[in-house]
């Protein structure tokens, strides 16, 4: 995948449509020497990434939920999903910073007052959710909202908007009625629930909630479905890649305005618009609809990797394809054999929490999923604080500005969801 990464200028679009919107400069956010080496050109280029966490009843380690049989002895697809996440500056723990989703619990809708910081995940200002869709266990809605950083310059929390944003998107999907074609009911003119549409439900709950006086993200939302499909609605430079059989089969696009200037969702407070119209800013406007969006068929044995920049930034597609492919290998789940690389027939045994892996009664330490998760956050963590070994930032800044001194990864906030898909035989429905 193409990485374009963030310029130090924050992109501020009005909660409600407008005819406006700001941009504002931002300073660099890298290493002190690298700040010292570059031009003013560059250091007035760049905006701090910002990001939070999703809250619903549980944070702990990996998950696993199953689609819902169409038919008896008919493949069920099974999403199993883990998180992991680190904030900028903080070690690594691959034991703890990992997080466990029931898709039976229920999800807790968002609190106009006292949303409480403290029991927000380790992810700095990175944000994240993972939720039922609709009424069916199986189905899944995900996302990564990554905060613009730069509003601290403004006295504002940039991790308030991203973690609300994500909770909202959470609650709307939990109660969408509708989700796939496969499951919504018939005969009726009911649409399903679509990706772009929970993006913009979560931006109009964030944009009505009194609590939050300011902010923006950008965001990935992924709805995978009872049979087998996934869309994704892609806004800004958060992204996601869809591997299969030691290969990338496809990935996202980042949306930029310019170098470094990805698409944002925002809310400005009225002040900032009187100010802007008074002094001149660059007119912009980033809204849910202006998402890209895509789908893809899933198979047995595929991974879905979603994330914020602090992973594009830091490691390319080829890199996370190498980590997940030896991952999968070492545990037998992807196999070299003589017709090539194929996927076990049966992915239980590594996804599921409560088997175990030498055939006693102990359960496993991890879940393939987690140990996905933890690998990919663990190698771009190590990545983003290598000052030698260029990522895809540092050719992005030679790209553009070829006299900066730029080296090595780029320090910030990361948040991975992995998605590990498998299909099983549905269980035969039972004869009275």
């Amino acid at each position: 995948m193409a990485i374009t990464t963030r310029v130090s200028r924050v992109l501020l679009s009005p909660c409600r449509p407008t005819p406006t919107e700001i941009l504002f400069p931002r300073c660099f956010t890298g290493r002190s020497s690298v700040r010292a080496a570059s031009s003013s050109r560059l250091a007035n280029h760049d905006r701090v990434a910002f990001n939070t966490s999703f809250s619903t009843t549980q944070h702990t380690a990996a998950y696993t939920t199953s689609s819902p049989a169409t038919g008896s002895n008919r493949p069920r697809f099974v999403y199993n999903v883990a998180a992991s996440y680190i904030a900028k500056g903080r070690p690594y723990d691959s034991a703890t910073h990992i997080f466990l989703f029931n898709p039976y619990n229920r999800v807790q809708p968002p609190k106009k007052t006292g949303r409480g910081k403290s029991s927000r995940p380790e992810s700095g200002q990175d944000a994240f959710f993972v939720s039922r869709l609709g009424p069916v266990p199986g189905e899944v809605a995900l996302g990564v909202a990554d905060g613009v950083g730069g509003w601290m310059d403004s006295g504002v929390d940039p991790a308030d908007f991203s973690h609300a944003f994500c909770d909202y998107m959470a609650a709307a999907a939990a109660a969408a009625r509708a989700t796939s074609t496969s499951t919504a009911t018939a005969g009726t003119n009911e649409k399903p629930l679509t990706a772009k549409q929970l993006m913009q439900k979560g931006y109009e709950a964030v944009c009505h909630d009194s609590s939050i006086k300011a902010g923006g993200s950008t965001a990935i939302v992924g709805l995978l479905t009872a049979d087998g499909k996934l869309e994704v609605a892609n806004l800004g430079d958060s992204g996601f890649i869809h591997l299969r059989l030691n290969g990338v089969h496809a990935s996202s696009e980042p949306q930029t305005h310019a170098f470094n200037t990805p698409y944002q969702l925002s809310v400005v407070p009225p002040s900032m618009l009187l100010r802007a119209a008074a002094f001149g800013g660059a007119q912009l406007m980033d809204q849910p609809r202006d998402a890209e969006v895509t789908r893809h068929g899933l198979k047995h044995g595929d991974v879905l990797v979603f994330a914020s920049d602090g992973l594009w930034d830091n490691l390319f597609n080829q890199d996370i394809l190498r980590i997940v492919s030896r991952t999968m290998g070492k545990a037998g789940a992807w196999a070299t054999t003589e017709r090539g690389i194929q996927v076990a027939p049966d992915l239980k045994p590594f996804t599921d929490m409560n088997s175990s892996e030498d055939g006693d009664a102990s359960p496993r330490k991890a879940t393939l999923q987690s140990m996905l998760a933890t690998e990919i956050v663990g190698a771009a963590k190590l990545a983003s604080t290598d000052h030698k070994l260029d990522g895809p930032f540092a050719k992005e800044v030679k790209k553009y500005y070829p006299h900066e001194l730029w080296r090595g990864g780029k320090e910030d906030d990361i948040c991975v969801i992995v998605v590990l898909v498998s299909e099983e035989d549905a269980p035969a429905k039972a004869k009275l």
